[in-house]
């Protein structure tokens, strides 16, 4: 009996539990996949590359996981709202509490199974996806590797199981704590207005220098670190919900007291309502500002990250290849790239140190990386032009022999060091004559579009490490710019699907805050067609309140992702590129959302006439 009194109330409020459902579908497949490409030691084993990211998948998973947890905590008591005076009555049909919470619970419970099962689905289809996204992105093929991981289906069904078990508890104890009045006449709460105008005002200076602390430190990150993180984190937030609290109500008390904006057909119930409205959403809407900026950030970091990879190895490297002693398969190799610049210098290796000829490095002057420290700006490539260094042999010994910086840094960059005890010295050609040993040739090459070749990157690599073993230490643009792009594949993926998660779950909160609000509004929209006002008048009225319910956390939460990026600063070259997309994909998931609202509002409100 009391599962089917469960079914019944899930059916009775199916839209409800459709949008709810949508959010933990989509939680639980990225949760699925996160843990998936974590664990799936088939996967992982085929490429070492891969296990550098295990721990980005993991993080991502906490995360999700977290977030998640304060989703259905909130969802099931928006639920239970809606449920209050249902609830009521089956009470004063003899009910006892006990089995009203039991109905609760088997609600929480056969929703969740439905989504884990639906979850896990969408799950294995997104694992994949990814995972082959992944391998192209990272140049590999796991012929093992499997999107329906077992491990990965236990971790989900137990966490999710014991995260709605959890829930139901919870509710349960809440509804044990109402009694059957305030179950009846749940409908019947009224909002509270706040009056305390000097409170507001301190508060509201309060949140604007507090969210100032905590942009300052975004800003200036690079200069406070830890101290900027722990500031930032702390001042925004408080500095976010301090200004919802306050400056958000007086703003909106500011437009009901406009006399052009309340003249005009019913505005002047709009704005009411809002005001009305605004004082039990502040709350809500501060923690909807603050997952729009973890949501859209985490998109935005992600894509950042992937992009910096490029922009790190030629930051590290301008040089996209260094090839030594040059073989007949690597001469092919060579021929098919396209170089803007090749230079080759000749050297011999005996048991101390490696010589070059002064000759070859005065004709083929490199290219360096220009750094400037007391100015703070980003380094530029310049042709080397310091004098060549003399004949260093004997340095070690002698403190007073120092060869120049730029040189040094170079030639150790070209060095074949593996036989010699004191690293690259340069020589005239007098002397280098006298070196009996064998001659060789060092290449490098610069091209205009590192990634447009790295296939030919990874098989001159490959040669090399089979000419010379493991004991040999050269420079590899390639092999740096690969453990880069494993770390960051993983973090694009990682931020794009939290970020969609956040997002989501961030909409689906407003809405049901919205919502749950919706049942006390009937008696007024129903007065107000009582009176004449059109249908179209009210539903343009419903439009625009909703509006600039979700109009207010947008641009806040905007303007936090607009600064947070200064996070990543001292981190990446170039942490707001393509910005515009996260922004852009944020727009659109929310004014889906604001649309849903929109018709299941008005839907309660508005019933359609007979």
């Amino acid at each position: 009996m009391l599962g089917k009194l469960a079914v019944s109330g899930i059916r009775s409020k199916l839209k409800d539990y459709i949008v709810l459902l949508a959010g933990l579908i989509m939680s639980i497949s990225i949760f699925y996949m996160f843990q998936t490409l974590a664990w799936n030691k088939e996967f992982t084993s085929e490429n070492s590359l891969i296990n550098s990211i295990q721990l980005v998948f993991n993080v991502g998973s906490v995360l999700l996981a977290a977030v998640t947890f304060f989703y259905i905590l909130y969802t099931n008591s928006f639920l239970l709202s809606l449920r209050q005076k249902e609830f009521g009555m089956y009470m004063l049909l003899g009910a006892k509490k006990k089995q009203i919470q039991k109905i609760m619970f088997i609600e929480t419970m056969v929703i969740g199974m439905i989504s884990l099962v639906i979850g896990i689905g969408l799950g294995v289809l997104l694992a994949e996806v990814v995972g082959h996204l992944l391998m192209n992105q990272l140049n590999f093929t796991a012929t093992t590797y499997s999107a329906f991981f077992l491990p990965a289906v236990a971790i989900t069904l137990v966490f999710f199981f014991v995260l709605f078990s959890i829930n139901g508890v919870i509710n349960s104890i809440r509804l044990s704590r109402l009694q059957i009045l305030e179950l009846v006449h749940a409908d019947a709460q009224s909002d509270i207005v706040p009056v305390k105008i000097k409170t507001r005002v301190i508060s509201a200076g309060l949140g604007v220098i507090s969210l100032g602390i905590g942009y300052f430190a975004l800003i200036n990150m690079e200069k406070l670190r830890e101290l900027g993180l722990l500031l930032a984190t702390l001042a925004t937030t408080l500095g976010t919900y301090l200004i919802f609290s306050s400056l958000i109500p007086w703003i909106v008390n500011l437009l009901k007291m406009n006399k052009s904006l309340n003249g005009k057909g019913i505005q002047a119930f709009t704005f009411s309502q809002l005001r009305f409205r605004i004082n039990g959403l502040k709350k809500m809407l501060a923690t909807v500002t603050m997952l729009i900026a973890l949501g859209a950030g985490a998109i935005a970091a992600g894509m950042a990250f992937q992009h910096n990879v490029s922009a790190l190895s030629d930051f590290q490297d301008i040089y996209d290849t260094t090839v030594f002693d040059a073989n007949e398969e690597q001469e092919k190799i060579l021929s098919n790239i396209d170089f803007n610049e090749v230079n080759e210098y000749r050297y011999k290796v005996d048991d101390q140190y490696v010589y070059f000829l002064d000759k070859d490095l005065d004709e083929q002057r490199p290219l360096i990386l220009d750094y400037d420290s007391q100015s703070g700006t980003e380094p530029t490539i310049k042709r080397l032009e310091e004098d060549l260094p003399q004949d260093t042999r004997g340095f070690e010994e002698d403190e007073d022999v120092v060869i120049e910086y730029e040189w040094s840094y170079f030639l150790y960059g070209i060095a074949e060091s593996n036989n010699s005890e004191f690293g690259p010295v340069v020589v005239n050609s007098e002397e280098y004559a006298k070196v009996d040993e064998t001659e060789k040739k060092v290449l490098i090459g610069k091209t205009d579009a590192f990634t447009d070749y790295l296939p030919q990157w990874k098989q001159l690599d490959e040669i090399q490490n089979e000419r010379y073993e493991t004991d040999m230490m050269f420079s590899s643009k390639y092999r740096m710019y690969e453990g880069l792009n494993a770390i960051s594949s993983g973090t694009v993926f990682m931020g794009f699907f939290l970020g969609i998660a956040f997002l989501a779950m961030m909409a689906s909160c407003l809405m049901f805050k919205v919502l749950s609000g919706a049942t006390k509004d009937i008696g007024r929209y129903e007065m107000l067609r009582k009176i004449g006002v059109r249908p179209s008048k009210l539903s343009g009225s419903v439009y625009k309140e909703l509006f600039f319910i979700f109009l207010f956390p947008g641009i806040f939460g905007i303007v936090h992702v607009l600064v947070g990026m200064n996070l990543f600063s001292f981190i990446l070259l170039e942490p707001y590129y393509r910005l515009w997309f996260p922004i852009s994909l944020f727009i659109a998931i929310y004014a889906v959302y604001y649309l849903i609202t929109v018709n299941l509002y008005k839907g309660i409100v508005m019933p359609k006439s007979k």
